[in-house]
Parts: C-alpha cells; sequence; structure tokens
C-alpha cells in the first residue's frame, strides 16, 4: 500500500522538505554499512520507502550509537530516528509502535557461573553496557544491586569486559551471539532481561506526525515489507513485532 498523504503530512513529517532519517549503526541487527559504503538494513530500507511515499529527498543522519541519536534531538538533527520505545525517550520523542522486537541479553566467560540474567543482579557483579542504549536505560532503572559500567558504544563495553575482567556485557543477543562465536572463552546466556521495541520516533512537539507515521509502519508489517527487509540483510534471528492490538 502507497499511503496518499497530504500536503500538510509531508510538511509535518519533513517540514524542510528533506527528510532527515537518523540511523544507529551501533546496533547491526537494524542497519549496517556496507562494502561500497551504502547503508542497508530494515530501518534504511524503511526510510527510504518513507521518503518515496512521502515524495521527498531523503537524508541520512548517521550515527554510531543509540545515546548520540538522542542526544541530536536538542539540536534539531533529525525529523525522524529509528530508536528502540523507552520511557526516558519518550519524554522527547512521540513513537510509533514496534516494528521489530530484539531480546537484550548478556554476555560472560564461557566458566562464569551464571545461568540465567537474573543472577547478575547482585551485590560487587560489574556490567559493561553502551551509554544512553536501551539496555542501558532498562537496566539503569531495573537493576538494584549489580554495577553498571558505561561506555562510549557498544564496541567499547565489549572490549572493557574483557579487559578489565567485568561479570557481563549486556547488549543485542545478535550482537553478542556474532562476538561469543569467535572466541572460546565466551557465551550468551540462554534467557534475556528485556525485549527491545524498534520503533520510528518524531519530536515530540511534532507529535501529531507520530500517528502519520503509525500508519505506515502498521502497513509495512502487515504487507511483508519488514520481514523481507531483515532476510535481506540477513538478519533472521529479529522478529517483526505483531500488529497493534494483537499483542
Amino acid at each position: 500500500m502507497t499511503f496518499a498523504f497530504s500536503p500538510q503530512s509531508v510538511a509535518r513529517l519533513a517540514p524542510n522538505g528533506v527528510l532527515r532519517a537518523a540511523i544507529n549503526l551501533g546496533n547491526p541487527v537494524l542497519a549496517q554499512r556496507k562494502d561500497n559504503d551504502d547503508l542497508a538494513g530494515v530501518s534504511v530500507e524503511l526510510a527510504r520507502e518513507l521518503a518515496r511515499q512521502l515524495g521527498v529527498k531523503l537524508e541520512f543522519v548517521v550515527f554510531n550509537a543509540a545515546g548520540k541519536v538522542f542526544e541530536a534531538l536538542a539540536s534539531d538533527g533529525w525529523d525522524i530516528a529509528f530508536l528502540a520505545i523507552d520511557p526516558l525517550r519518550s519524554e522527547q520523542i512521540a513513537f510509533t509502535s514496534a516494528y521489530v522486537l530484539i531480546e537484550g541479553t548478556y554476555l560472560v566467560r564461557h566458566d562464569a557461573p551464571y545461568q540465567g540474567s537474573h543472577e547478575l543482579d547482585r551485590d560487587g557483579a560489574r556490567i559493561s553496557v553502551g551509554t544512553g542504549s536501551a539496555y542501558d536505560l532498562y537496566l539503569t532503572r531495573n537493576l538494584k544491586h549489580a554495577h553498571i559500567e558505561r561506555y562510549a558504544g557498544a564496541a567499547l563495553a565489549f572490549d572493557s569486559f574483557l579487559e578489565q575482567g567485568l561479570d557481563a556485557a549486556a547488549g543485542v543477543r545478535q550482537v553478542l551471539d556474532a562476538l561469543a562465536s569467535l572466541r572460546d572463552d565466551l557465551r550468551v546466556l540462554d534467557d534475556s532481561f528485556m525485549t527491545i521495541s524498534q520503533a520510528i520516533g518524531v519530536p515530540k512537539a511534532r507529535g501529531e506526525a507520530a500517528a502519520l507515521l503509525e500508519s505506515f509502519i502498521e502497513a509495512m508489517k502487515a504487507q511483508g515489507f519488514v520481514y523481507d527487509a531483515l532476510l535481506r540483510s540477513g538478519q533472521t534471528g529479529a522478529t517483526v513485532a505483531p500488529a497493534t492490538g494483537s499483542r
């Protein structure tokens, strides 16, 4: 389905005549940079399709961490952003419903005693996270005993987990699985501590635009666009979010 966006709708979503879409390359499940420097992934494809339907040019605003996407909101750095829904972010961003669901879990050493994510919330445990990520925000609210060590991005958080002997690195399951596959001394916990709901967001001051995007994102899920985009980018481990009202 192609929507007939009204001129008023186009102005709300792309007020300068160009749709500036914030893309987070820190989460390779959603977006990737190919060898020829082109962008790919489900978030990238959704941005391109939205711009096509709006009839406007598209400008990608690329970041290497979700926290930096959120920070750029203060300087009017983007018109739409592909981010995980979170209560703290929702104070300044109006979100659509989710289009992809991803697990947040822990990477630990192979000989660590932990079997479930709840076991990490203990006195003295140290967990590395990428600052401002969805799992950082969630763990900040929910951990009662463990100490969170924050780093500027998932890659640095992983390196610090190894170098400093931390108990675990929190992250997206697919990313942690890929890291664990490269080493015999690491493993990923079978369970998850959260489900990360990826959605499209707009600045809260232009919140009416989120209602326009809601119909778009639901159609993209229903038509199989999101599923096909995940397949094209090789992200078969991610789950297409259910239709609104069917959860």
